[in-house]
């Protein structure tokens, strides 16, 4: 067995594979890059080696580094997870090279499978069924055109290199063909270095069906059944489960054979899946599912096919590469209950899923299912990687408790000021139409409007932030700059429910907060105590209100101003959190209507923030460099005389 092992990733797949490690006696060591110097991953660890700057260019994707890094330390295995260089069939051979064992399969595998014309051709040969389409050698457009008109539209372009969505156009109409052939061959060449393309079918109604399989060095393969990955945003997953909805058994064993076929045609060796494209116009039948590709690696979804079997796939590939036989037989393998796993990420859906970087001031996680988190409260997402914060994943008797477990995850899940994906993801668990199981590929897109959280603040929320500031203001606590908790639950951490106030005082009748830059003013209803518990809970400048799984942060307004405006009483907010790059006044200072006070960058752009009205700059709580929140008060101008 393994002694030592060197985990070529980060993030998430990095900790879930020292979770197994550390359970087996495994002794782990993590590679970091400047950016991830003080990453989860690393501070669970036995041993961690810095392999350079931030960018996966120089430090996670440079094998000579990793490779390094397992010597020094002793490491007699490395894995690489998925990502980065995983199914590199060129860094997996340099690995063997060195002496040390790769946790994957075969260099000559990765290889087979890693080209898409080839690997269909290798498929046919094996029996299993391929999509329709040209897999030719003759590349010139006309002799494509040709093949496009013959094969029927819409067909797909496809880089044979490709991964990852990119590299791929769907063409329509005839007229289309040549434009999208020529703008693919250009995104094929930058991404892979290589132009060529092959054709096929476009599916009308896909869903993307995959058979995990697992092969040793005793010639034994097997699968551990279907998962549908069919909920994807372009091209990207987004929710997974296991087994796939409306499959019959029949449909199940023919796929799984073919699978277990195309992983016996490359010889494989350890965990890999088998992708497949169903039409589901008429439900899913055997004989309208192709074989599309494989991945020779561990997928993301991998932990839905763990909760349907009960094993742990890390633990099967840490066995299988040192040399033991798989640990079951395929007849000992079975399905249990249902499985699903949404993809919790740092992006913000209201701002076309933008990443959304920063601390994570506030992570509180739902407790009832599995999570595989790659971050802790307080960590950061950092702007070099994928922003994904966790995997949450529910296992339950029926699809409907799966569902109803998941979704009540993503509602309870509490982070801040970083923007997630969470409503989102919710709104697609509980959409109607993904509870009857009526999804292809298409889902999202057709849906999107229902999905997407409303872009204006609900008036609930407002009130929500009124009542739980005339709240504290009757408790005679206010809000610290250091981001004090003046409740706390019997547990000492903070608590989201703004319970308890003594009845000191009455508050003001009409209470002003700010919000994204906008005063808002309500008068305080006669019940408002009624309107408890309210999901909130101080943080330094304010307050952060949680509803449908999002954050808002509320800033205390304490001076006159004008309701419902933005800086309409000289207050200059942050629009957004972002870094301070330029002040270009002093306090005392006399300005004029649409001066500019302040320079923030925010997202990689720069936005000049200038005076409302001609005045006296009266408050200036920034300098040069400063991060701030969202809702920040930056500057404050009062009227000239």
């Amino acid at each position: 067995m393994i002694r030592s092992l060197l985990i070529a990733n980060r993030g998430e797949i990095a900790c879930r594979i020292i979770r197994t490690a550390r359970e087996m006696g495994i002794r782990t060591v993590a590679v970091f890059s400047d950016a991830d110097a003080k990453a989860l991953h690393v501070r669970q660890a036995d041993q961690a080696v810095h392999i350079g700057p931030s960018p996966a260019r120089e430090s996670y994707l440079v094998g000579d580094k990793i490779i390094a890094a397992a010597k020094a330390t002793g490491a007699e295995a490395i894995h690489p997870g998925y990502g980065f260089l995983s199914e590199n069939a060129d860094f997996a051979e340099a690995v063997i090279a060195a002496g040390l064992v790769w946790v994957g399969p075969k260099p000559d595998s990765i290889r087979a499978m890693g080209l898409k014309d080839a690997a269909k051709a290798r498929m046919i040969a094996a029996g299993v069924p391929v999509t329709p389409g040209y897999l030719g050698e003759d590349q010139s457009p006309d002799r494509l055109q040709a093949e496009a008109d013959a094969i029927g539209y819409p067909v797909l372009i496809k880089a044979v290199a490709g991964g990852g969505g990119k590299g791929m156009r769907l063409v329509e109409a005839a007229g289309e063909f040549l434009d999208a052939l020529a703008s693919c061959k250009r995104e094929a060449a930058s991404s892979f270095g290589d132009d060529r393309v092959l054709l096929e079918k476009y599916i009308l109604s896909p869903r993307h069906i995959e058979v995990q399989v697992f092969g040793d060095t005793h010639g034994n393969v097997v699968h551990l059944f279907e998962r549908d990955c069919s909920l994807q945003r372009r091209h990207q997953k987004v929710i997974e489960e296991a087994p796939a909805p409306g499959m019959d058994e029949e449909t199940r064993e023919t796929i799984c054979a073919a699978a277990v076929r195309a992983a016996q045609a490359v010889d494989y060796v350890g965990a890999g899946t088998i992708e497949f494209i169903a039409d589901a116009s008429e439900g899913l039948r055997a004989d309208r599912i192709w074989f599309m590709e494989m991945n020779t690696r561990l997928q993301v979804e991998h932990p839905v096919t763990e909760e349907i079997t009960g094993q742990d796939l890390v633990e099967w590939q840490l066995r299988v590469a040192s040399g033991e036989p798989l640990p079951l037989r395929q007849d000992e393998l079975e399905i249990n209950g249902h499985a699903m796993e949404a993809r919790l990420y740092a992006e913000d859906p209201a701002k076309g899923f933008l990443p959304s970087t920063g601390t994570l001031e506030i992570y509180r996680a739902f407790d009832d299912i599995r999570e595989d988190a790659g971050v802790e409260e307080g960590d950061t997402i950092s702007p070099f990687y994928d922003p994904m914060i966790a995997k949450l994943i529910a296992h339950a008797e029926t699809r409907q408790e799966a569902i109803e477990q998941l979704s009540d995850a993503c509602h309870s899940t509490d982070i801040y000021p970083v923007r997630t994906n969470a409503a989102f993801l919710r709104r697609a668990l509980d959409h109607e139409d993904f509870q009857a199981g009526q999804i292809d590929t298409g889902f999202i897109e057709k849906h999107l409007d229902a999905l997407l959280p409303p872009a204006d603040l609900r008036e609930t929320v407002i009130m929500d932030a009124i009542t739980t500031l005339a709240a504290y203001e009757q408790e005679d606590h206010w809000f610290s700059s250091n981001g004090a908790q003046p409740f706390a639950a019997p547990s000492g951490k903070p608590s989201r429910d703004i319970t308890g106030f003594r009845l000191n005082r009455q508050p003001e009748r009409k209470i002003r907060v700010m919000h994204g830059g906008t005063i808002y003013e309500r008068e305080l209803p006669p019940n408002w105590q009624n309107r408890f518990p309210v999901f909130a809970e101080p943080v330094a400048g304010g307050f952060v209100i949680w509803d449908d799984a999002q954050n808002f942060l509320f800033t205390p307004v304490r001076h006159e101003g004008r309701s419902g405006g933005t800086a309409g009483d000289g207050a200059i907010l942050a629009p957004m959190p972002g870094r301070v790059t330029s002040v270009e006044v002093v306090k005392g200072d006399s300005v004029t209507k649409g001066q500019r006070l302040v320079t923030l960058e925010a997202m990689k752009m720069e936005h000049g923030l200038t005076a409302p009205f001609d005045g006296i700059v009266t408050e200036l709580t920034v300098a040069q460099g400063s991060q701030v929140s969202e809702g920040t008060l930056l500057v404050k101008v009062e009227k000239a005389d």
